[in-house]
């Protein structure tokens, strides 16, 4: 017996995802986060296996909702008349694998992909780090751009542990959320932490937190912290 089809995806609903993606990306250049065109966000669309993702290597300024592209589950274009950005395999297996996760970033941060260059997880020494992370920033395995390899390395490193953010090793930062705007909040958290210690690490060796005040820091900020209540996903 044949299965139903799946029921047809709103129009507004991609409509309205489609100017969010867009619009994130402007975050991206305003906290410096990607230079030139690279770097990418993308967003599940809700009770769909779809998402929206930029199309490659166009400028920044020149994105639009209109540019930006649908693609299935398995990274295939299905609305858009651009090519999908490279990353575009490594997006759809995190959301194959991690249905909670419904929004992904890439950046090439300075900070953090000094750390990536030199295979090092930034450890958990400041309170905002307990609170958005709730642990150290961990490092993930290299893997060549092309296929989904990028985004095997992001879901075995990040399955079972707190951090929204991998460092992928010599090449740069992958996020998650529960939408795409936690996973842009995340890559920017990740940035502006992986700056302080890095500093911090010049002048001396940074002090580490307790592990039970880095539970308690992030038990908080998750789930008392803000007007909206508790998060269904970190790094809200």
């Amino acid at each position: 017996m044949s299965s139903s089809p799946p029921p047809p995806v709103p129009d507004e609903t991609v409509a309205s995802l489609r100017q969010q993606v867009s619009d994130l990306h402007q975050e991206l250049v305003r906290y410096q986060l990607v230079v030139w065109t690279a770097g990418n966000v993308s967003a599940r669309v809700p009770g769909h296996d779809l998402f929206v993702i930029k199309p490659s290597g166009v400028d920044y300024d020149r994105l639009t909702a209109g540019n930006m592209i649908v693609c299935d589950l398995d990274g295939r274009v299905v609305e858009g008349d651009l090519a999908p950005s490279s990353d575009t395999a490594a997006h759809a297996y995190v959301y194959r694998n991690m249905p909670e996760v419904g929004g992904v970033v890439h950046t090439h941060s300075t900070y953090a992909c000094a750390w990536a260059a030199r295979g090092e997880a930034v450890p958990c020494v400041l309170t905002a780090m307990a609170d958005e992370f709730g642990a150290e920033i961990p490092v993930g395995p290299f893997a060549l751009i092309g296929d989904d390899s990028i985004g095997r390395g992001i879901v075995e490193t990040l399955t079972g542990h707190r951090s929204p953010a991998v460092l992928m090793r010599s090449h740069g930062v992958f996020t998650i959320g529960k939408d795409a705007r936690a996973a842009v909040k995340a890559a920017v958290m990740c940035e502006d932490v992986a700056r302080t210690v890095h500093i911090s690490r010049q002048i001396g060796e940074p002090l580490p937190l307790v592990q039970s005040d880095i539970d308690r820091l992030y038990d908080r900020y998750q789930n008392v912290y803000g007007q909206s209540g508790p998060s269904t996903l970190r790094g809200a």
